[in-house]
């Protein structure tokens, strides 16, 4: 069971391909910087731009160079359940920790067709924990909680969710008795801990790890703003890039590319993010 706190960890790309020598320092600095664990291929990590056998080097590159330091948990939700299905199975074969599934994008499924969808995903990774990632703004549209409810009733290896939405009172709405939820927005960390989450999964964990761990060891109020914070100093920018472009900045070997249509930081964002970076 995944546990702490968890950078949504970045996709080191080079040339629009992966930069599979910068997955074990990058790795490496997530450790240092006292995390439990990542996910690989989530929102942050541009999973959903990858082909699926990027997907499945990425869960194997992430899994070799955790060594056992790192929980690695695989997003393995994809447009198609045939692709969810292959990609879960996968993970499960490789070593991951966990395989987490978010609602398939642009079609609006029913309870029925989503529960469907789960239960499929879920079967593929068992006994691997299985954790729903609900993000209605990336999804279009919010998993039902009766969905979560037969889910449970078909999937044993439910372990949990990770839920990026806010503001609180919809965020709150999936702290249900038994799952184990894990935080996405970081300004929600404190209260979510305090009303029976279990820790974060956070984006900006994947360039300041440090904050983010000390933020659910010791989860407050005012840590949390200052948290929300630098969540829209970043969000400023191209923020997967921004992201990749502060890791460069504190020596990690990332380089900013990025997977289009995403696109890459121009010469005055790129300075005006480094100083910013600088003086904050």
């Amino acid at each position: 069971m995944l546990k702490g706190a968890l950078a949504a960890a970045v996709t080191p790309l080079r040339d629009d391909r992966l930069d599979e020598d910068a997955f074990a320092p990058y790795a490496g600095f997530l450790v240092e910087g006292g995390l439990d664990g990542i996910l690989a291929l989530g929102t942050t990590g541009e999973g959903i731009l990858l082909g699926l056998e990027e997907r499945r080097r990425v869960v194997e590159l992430y899994v070799e160079a955790s060594g056992g330091r790192l929980q690695v948990a695989a997003h393995c939700g994809a447009q198609t359940t045939r692709d969810t299905v292959a990609l879960a199975t996968h993970a499960a074969e490789a070593g991951a920790d966990a395989v987490a599934v978010i609602g398939p994008p642009y079609f609006q499924l029913d309870a029925r067709a989503l529960l469907a969808h789960f239960v499929a995903a879920a079967a593929a990774c068992a006994p691997l924990p299985f954790y729903v990632y609900e993000f209605e703004r990336a999804s279009g549209y919010p998993v039902p909680l009766t969905v979560l409810e037969s889910l449970r009733e078909r999937a044993p290896n439910l372990a949990g969710l990770k839920v990026s939405d806010t503001p609180f009172d919809r965020l709150s709405a999936y702290l249900v008795e038994g799952l184990d939820v894990f935080v996405g927005p970081e300004a929600l960390i404190a209260e979510g801990l305090g009303a029976g989450a279990v820790g974060a999964v956070s984006a900006l964990a994947s360039a300041f790890p440090e904050q983010i761990a000390a933020a659910v060891r010791e989860p407050s109020a005012p840590t949390s703003a200052a948290l929300g914070e630098l969540r829209a100093g970043i969000e400023r920018f191209p923020r997967h890039a921004a992201l990749k472009c502060v890791l460069g900045a504190r020596g990690v070997p990332v380089r900013e590319d990025v997977r289009a249509p995403l696109r890459g930081l121009t010469d005055d964002e790129r300075a005006e993010l480094l100083g910013w970076l600088e003086s904050s």
